[in-house]
């Protein structure tokens, strides 16, 4: 797949290692293309400005800072159109912890996922605890799902689809639950949740 990365911080860099890994072109949007702090990710893709990652894109990830979407959104909302985009963005201090609302708003012609939200990026770049893959919860428009599973699977995570876009809450109180367990109770960023089932 093409897969544009839109942040290239600790999430989106290591997504991105795992899929360049598995065979998939990668581009980086960025603001600042020639800036040297982005030469160890040239060697798994295109650095590039984010109007060109946007363009050359089947799949799009989100893992910019959850208030830099709206404006993302605003500027690119109609080239998403027929693209599959994933939020992994999130608000922390707002009540809602997805962005999906401004996307759909934005780029209504989008393909909507909501995925890699809800655990720290260690559990990417390691994504198996005890011996066992970590899960991953996620939801999205079911024509996605097919895709997402996949590109769930290339980083070695179990992929648990919970549902349509209407099931968001159930994804980002995940995320709350994983914020509350590492930073009020002071848990290990190696944590994660775990379908069991007989």
């Amino acid at each position: 797949m093409k897969i544009s990365i839109i942040g290239a911080g600790n999430i989106g860099s290591t997504l991105a290692r795992k899929w360049a890994q598995a065979g998939n072109q990668i581009w980086f949007g960025v603001r600042n293309p020639s800036d040297p702090k982005f030469d160890d990710l040239r060697p798994l893709g295109q650095v590039c400005p984010v109007a060109q990652a946007v363009e050359s894109a089947e799949v799009l990830l989100l893992s910019l800072p959850g208030a830099a979407v709206a404006e993302f959104a605003a500027q690119f909302g109609a080239v998403m159109d027929g693209k599959m985009v994933i939020d992994a963005t999130n608000n922390i201090r707002s009540a809602e912890m997805n962005n999906l609302a401004v996307l759909q708003e934005k780029a209504p012609g989008a393909h909507l996922v909501r995925a890699f939200s809800s655990l720290g990026w260690e559990n990417f770049a390691e994504p198996s605890l005890g011996g066992q893959p970590i899960d991953l919860f996620y939801c999205g428009e079911p024509t996605s799902q097919a895709a997402a599973d996949q590109l769930i699977s290339e980083i070695g995570l179990r992929p648990i689809y919970l549902g349509g876009l209407e099931t968001v809450g159930l994804v980002d109180n995940l995320t709350r639950l994983w914020l509350q367990l590492v930073f009020t109770h002071k848990r290990s960023r190696r944590l994660a949740f775990k379908l069991v089932e007989e």
